[in-house]
């Protein structure tokens, strides 16, 4: 489908369009070699109002709709994944919970700062014993007075290092299951929370992980975010909203490989010719192609659907798992064609290969995509 925006939307994206051409990508290198964001760029994000694509303009951010804020990130995700993984994790899984179950005293107080990149979001959910199975939380909060007493831990936790307030799930009654989550906002220096060191990862350079410790963490009640109970339920929809913005990111990875790759494929020459000649480069870039439109067409049909107010449980758990695969698939054709250069490190390609790896486990590996998708198969059918 065609995306419709409007002018001003339009020319936002030009401006981010530059950015990552003229900012971003002349930085990537640093980015790979120092694993870390270069501060001038992070002020120029900021300037942008990247950091607050979906945050409502009440609170300092630019308000973007769903099919807004995946145009956006589309222009992102052809840059460097780290620096995008670092946007799109704060306005994504790292605020959206603020600014949906979030009441109006946490919102004022929260989301000004984060809209302005001054406090950066995360969301911790995964633990050693709970990354596909959600339900199976260790992670405890037993209210006394006016404050949750945390204990437990959590890991993978994108923008850990960095974050200034996490959402964090944890059990308030192991009695009732999934329905004795409650998440809670958890602000970095609250007493008993201890940030790990930042993970050693395949790719993802610049953007960090690490465990975050809770001990005897105290979070007053004002931090509880949603009803008590509510935990599990509002991982979901904040899980649900991100797989979109993921798939944008994909999208936007995909079409930096595809044009890449032709680029590439239209100056090599061999056997006296440029290799888009033969039969099998050029097939593989046309399979790159009707992947590529296949997923901007499904994207974008799914945030309208956002937009509209629609449930779409399914459609985001496909638009999570297709965008996640046909992401590796291109990467990987993409280091073919540029065959041995494509396995060097001055090759924008191979970062994107080694990058592309996770997006098929974070956020819900595919075969977590698969799953949901079954289970609301079952429910339109009539199933039990």
């Amino acid at each position: 489908m065609d995306v419709q925006l409007s002018k001003e939307i339009e020319q936002f994206r030009q401006v981010v369009r530059e950015f990552v051409n003229e900012v971003v990508e002349p930085a990537a290198a640093v980015i790979e070699e120092e694993d870390r964001i270069p501060e001038e760029l992070m002020q120029q994000a900021k300037q942008l109002g990247l950091f607050g694509l979906s945050i409502p303009e009440d609170y300092g951010g630019l308000g973007l709709n769903m099919t807004e804020k995946c145009a956006i990130l589309e222009e992102l995700g052809k840059t460097h994944n780290g620096f995008t993984s670092l946007i799109g994790a704060h306005t994504g899984i790292g605020s959206v919970g603020i600014i949906e179950l979030g009441n109006e005293e946490q919102r004022r107080r929260f989301l000004p700062a984060m809209a302005a990149g001054d406090k950066i979001g995360a969301f911790a959910l995964s633990e050693p014993e709970a990354g596909s199975n959600a339900a199976n939380l260790r992670t405890v909060a037993v209210r006394k007075g006016d404050r949750f007493i945390l204990n437990g831990m959590k890991h993978f936790i994108t923008n850990g290092p960095e974050a200034d307030v996490v959402t964090v799930m944890a059990v308030t009654d192991p009695s009732k299951g999934i329905r004795g989550i409650t998440s809670f906002l958890v602000e970095a220096d609250f007493a008993g929370f201890r940030k790990g060191p930042a993970d050693r990862k395949m790719g993802l350079r610049g953007s960090h992980t690490c465990q975050l410790f809770f001990e005897d963490c105290e979070v007053p009640v004002e931090n509880r975010l949603g009803e008590e109970g509510e935990g599990y339920v509002n991982a979901l929809k904040i899980l649900t909203n991100g797989r979109a913005s993921l798939g944008a990111r994909c999208l936007g990875s995909c079409e930096k490989l595809l044009a890449l790759s032709t680029e590439h494929a239209l100056q090599r020459v061999q056997f006296g010719k440029p290799i888009i000649e033969n039969q099998a480069v050029a097939h593989m870039l046309a399979d790159m192609t009707v992947e590529v439109e296949t997923l901007k067409s499904l994207l974008y049909r799914v945030t309208a659907m956002v937009d509209r107010g629609e449930k779409t449980i399914k459609e985001s758990a496909i638009v999570k798992l297709y965008a996640s695969e046909v992401y590796n698939r291109i990467a990987d054709r993409a280091v073919q064609i540029f065959g041995g250069m494509g396995y060097m490190r001055e090759m924008p390609v191979e970062r994107f290969y080694r990058d592309a790896r996770i997006t098929r486990i974070y956020e819900g590996t595919s075969e977590i995509q698969r799953n949901i998708i079954a289970a609301q198969l079952k429910r339109e059918y009539g199933g039990t």
